[in-house]
């Protein structure tokens, strides 16, 4: 799944212990540009994405999973983000303007059609 919108809040990194070695995660705040802007607290684990590039104010585009699981008896939901892109680094192609006016059309010929 994908989300675009602007980052609003950088949350510190946290690591840990686990079965698995140590692990690292660093949080954020993306606001969307919806007509009710809704804010998206995403998770980055590990090294995979270096935030540090990223500034309060940037516009990115948001690739993350969903996933859910229950500890005694309560469900956690993590929104985990696996690639995070700068809209001016993604490139314009769909936003591109379209190309000038190059100036007026030549007159239609009538046809005579043989019939």
């Amino acid at each position: 799944m994908d989300i675009n919108g602007k980052i609003v809040q950088h949350l510190g990194v946290q690591t840990g212990q686990g079965k698995n070695g140590t692990w690292k995660k660093q949080e954020f705040i993306l606001e969307t540009g919806d007509t009710y802007p809704k804010k998206v607290c995403i998770a980055v684990w590990g090294d995979k994405i270096d935030m540090s590039q990223f500034r309060i104010g940037d516009a990115v585009q948001v690739s993350f999973d969903v996933e859910s699981r229950e500890y005694n008896g309560r469900w956690y939901t993590d929104v985990k983000a696996w690639k995070v892109v700068g809209q001016n680094a993604m490139g314009g192609a769909g936003n591109a303007a379209p190309p000038p006016f190059s100036g007026p059309i030549d007159p239609m010929h009538e046809d005579d059609l043989p019939f």
